[in-house]
């Protein structure tokens, strides 16, 4: 679980729940027509612009920000330096039994390719592919957390203009003016919330964790193309290391 992007999330939560509670209370702060505006018009607009299965999974996307897949770079290093060894000693062939038990499914996939007798060119052509698509799919559904940004906002002024317009066809009535003033106001709150505690971090973390799945990946894919040519297992650790920081960089040959 990433701590930071939960301690943010209940962080900001708390400290604007509490100032809430330390001057009029929740209570003034809670109005059901700009709910029914905001966050309404918010799930309304959403469903006309994005599929219905990538609204189902929403949840689900929003987990990842939250716990991401978690991979050791450190130890897939190792891992793809003792595959190096093993296939400089025993042949490719002799990586068959580790493709199969492999838990990784992008390192499982080249490997098995690259057992199978095929091509590079046609190894790297079919990883980059997946590993592309893979990157687009993850991109379009952080679209959606980018879009809850743009659209609660839009419906909180949309909601404002709503607010001032009952307001100004009610001046000769001074109950009516505070209602229709708080849909006004309360509304530009909740898009606000809305779009700057959920909707555009949730979307830059994901991204973030795409970033992190192609880095991967692609260690990945260099690692497997030179085991396939052969390339001395500690010529193999060196170019992969260098996808960490320096401060991470610790060779087994040392």
């Amino acid at each position: 679980m990433d701590l930071g992007t939960v301690v943010g999330l209940v962080l900001t939560l708390a400290l604007l729940f509490g100032a809430m509670a330390m001057g009029v209370g929740i209570g003034p702060y809670i109005d059901i027509p700009s709910v029914l505006i905001v966050f309404g018009g918010t799930t309304g607009v959403l469903l006309m612009g994005f599929k219905m299965e990538q609204m189902k999974s929403m949840a689900k996307f929003f987990m990842i920000s939250i716990k991401p897949p978690q991979e050791d770079v450190a130890e897939l290093i190792k891992k793809m330096v003792e595959y190096s060894t093993k296939a400089r000693r025993d042949g490719i062939l002799a990586l068959e039994a580790d493709a199969n038990s492999e838990t990784n499914e992008f390192l499982k996939k080249g490997l098995s390719m690259a057992v199978d007798g095929n091509e590079p060119d046609t190894i790297r052509d079919l990883l980059e592919i997946d590993m592309d698509q893979t990157s687009e799919r993850h991109k379009a559904n952080a679209q959606i957390f980018e879009q809850i940004g743009g659209y609660s906002g839009a419906m909180g002024m949309i909601g404002t203009l709503i607010g001032l317009v009952a307001m100004l066809l009610n001046m000769s009535d001074p109950s009516a003016i505070g209602p229709s003033m708080a849909v006004a106001l309360l509304t530009t709150m909740y898009g606000a919330m809305i779009g700057n505690i959920f909707g555009g971090p949730v979307a830059n973390i994901l991204l973030i964790r795409d970033s992190d799945e192609v880095l991967v990946k692609t260690l990945i894919l260099e690692g497997i193309m030179a085991i396939q040519s052969g390339d001395n297992p500690r010529t193999l650790e060196g170019k992969l290391l260098s996808f960490l920081p320096p401060k991470d960089r610790e060779s087994q040959f040392n």
